[in-house]
């Protein structure tokens, strides 16, 4: 389709997604939309003193803003990525087969078990175009 996103969008979410995961914010972020807009079009990504070597590297290689210069997007494809240093320990193969382990398997015990994420309790929610629902847009989410 016309507005179809490439592979590349795929690549700059998944630096984003390590990064957050490793830094526990994410890469870019402003006190508002525009300026976290602003900072994803202007500004490199800031690493914390924690990161490897290797985990900078593909990391700025995925949030490349010039999408042909993006890893993943350039000649060998998906190839660079996956031959990265930073993945040097993932079996690809065995990870395709579903034969590797998880280095973590959390302990679920119900469909609606909670206790793995943070609990934020009674933080109050804060958006800036907060609302109020009519009665008949609330009932919609009557069964949830």
């Amino acid at each position: 389709t016309p507005n179809a996103h490439g592979f590349a969008v795929d690549w700059w979410a998944l630096g984003v997604i390590v990064f957050e995961m490793l830094a526990g914010y994410p890469p870019f972020y402003g006190e508002d939309p525009m300026e976290t807009y602003r900072k994803i079009l202007e500004q490199p990504a800031e690493f914390p003193a924690h990161f490897t070597k290797h985990a900078r590297d593909i990391i700025r290689k995925m949030l490349q803003k010039d999408v042909s210069k993006r890893i993943g997007n350039l000649k060998n494809g998906v190839r660079d990525i996956t031959s990265h240093a930073w993945f040097a320990s993932v079996d690809w193969r065995a990870t395709l087969k579903k034969k590797t382990t998880p280095p973590m398997r959390p302990r679920v015990r119900s469909a609606d078990d909670t206790s793995n994420f943070d609990d934020y309790g009674d933080a109050p929610v804060t958006t800036r175009d907060a609302f109020e629902l009519t009665p008949e847009e609330q009932e919609l989410f009557v069964d949830m």
